[in-house]
């Protein structure tokens, strides 16, 4: 019996899905990413890449890299080096108003996909990420 594979359709839909909060986000120069790592960051105030990390389950190379692009964008930069303490991460100024402008983005993001995917789908999703 040749059953479709289910990581396959899991990881299309997570495309699909990325795709449509990407074009939302485009219109402020954010990808999801970048959104979800400005998010966690503001609603922390400081965090370390390290914390950042494990916030968002993420490797801590693969946010350091991250981040960079951030700091390189003006969104986010490090405080708190050179003295023994660890780096920790604020979001600047151009960080703070960029991600207030994305929240409406993103929220335009999730009324759509809520519209396609109808409730009872959506609670599938959340049952889906809740069991794995």
């Amino acid at each position: 019996m040749d059953s479709p594979c289910y990581c396959d359709l899991l990881r299309t839909a997570a495309r699909k899905t990325t795709a449509i909060y990407d074009r939302h986000l485009a219109e402020v120069g954010l990808t999801l990413a970048q959104y979800k790592l400005l998010k966690k960051i503001e609603r922390a105030g400081k965090l370390s890449i390290s914390e950042l990390a494990a916030i968002c389950d993420l490797d801590r190379s693969t946010v350091g890299r991250n981040v960079q692009v951030l700091e390189r964008y003006d969104l986010v930069e490090e405080t708190g080096c050179g003295d023994g303490r660890r780096c920790m991460l604020r979001l600047t100024e151009t960080g703070r108003q960029r991600f207030a402008a994305a929240v409406p983005l993103w929220q335009a993001a999730q009324t759509e996909i809520e519209a396609t995917l109808g409730p009872d789908k959506i609670t599938a999703i959340t049952d889906l990420s809740g069991a794995l």
